[in-house]
């Protein structure tokens, strides 16, 4: 191996460690720090009585109902009730730049692990013949999870394979997230990354994502996939049932 391509190799293997213990060391809101048990709770006909509420607008409310029985602790929730949800989907996926081959695509977004912002993405895609993709990421959102935006550092593992090229390594890059409703019901997605990034065979994968709730746990989305190398530049579209567990 050349010189200069090992230490490309050393170089890029220092950021991923960088990265992955940087995903452990960032402090998150301690439980101590925003514990709910801080804050007292109300006796059921206390607020009502203030504010002459009638019971049936009570029974009605989720939301009044939990504020009569305990004030939540509104900083806590803004720091580990994410304002996205874990999605996993499947559907089709139509590659143009291959003469627009028909597949499919399957996939799960962001499994959060515990209250933390560390979530876990993977997916798969192909078309049976001349298209194969897939892998696993590491993000770590670095704003409050209960944001209507937030951004995140990704790494971890990609495999691709077309009939003019195949690439696999290390995957890292970075995702931007709009959530446009803190239900899931609807938001917008960006990530970039890099396959092999500093070697001559580096992939680079841009992936934007639309979706839109059609009942409370299950959404339709659009993903559209640009993958640019020396030797060509590829595409997927892909239209996806996603369930929110």
């Amino acid at each position: 191996m050349p010189e200069q391509q090992l230490h490309l190799r050393l170089h890029w293997l220092h950021i991923i460690i960088s990265n992955v213990l940087l995903i452990f060391i960032l402090e998150t809101p301690a439980d101590s720090q925003f514990s709910s048990s801080e804050v007292s709770p109300i006796k059921d006909g206390l607020i009502e009585n203030t504010f002459d509420l009638p019971s049936e607008i009570i029974e009605d409310s989720p939301v009044l109902k939990k504020w009569l029985n305990k004030i939540p602790n509104v900083l806590y929730d803004i720091h580990t009730d994410p304002s996205f949800r874990t999605r996993v989907g499947i559907g089709y996926a139509e590659f143009p730049s291959t003469e627009h081959e028909g597949g499919i695509n399957i996939g799960v977004d962001d499994i959060f692990i515990g209250k933390t912002g560390l979530t876990i993405s993977g997916d798969y895609q192909t078309s049976f013949r001349r298209r194969d993709a897939g892998g696993l990421n590491l993000q770590y959102y670095l704003l409050p999870l209960g944001n209507y935006i937030n951004v995140a550092p990704m790494v971890g593992y990609r495999s691709i394979y077309t009939n003019d090229y195949s690439e696999s390594g290390f995957n890292i890059g970075g995702k931007l997230v709009l959530p446009l409703s803190r239900t899931g019901a609807s938001d917008i997605s960006l990530s970039h990354s890099f396959i092999s990034p500093g070697e001559d065979t580096e992939v680079g994968i841009i992936t934007i994502s639309f979706g839109y709730a059609i009942t409370k746990n299950i959404r339709l989305a659009t993903k559209i996939e640009r993958q640019n190398s020396q030797i060509k530049k590829d595409s997927k579209i892909g239209i996806m049932f996603e369930l929110m567990p």
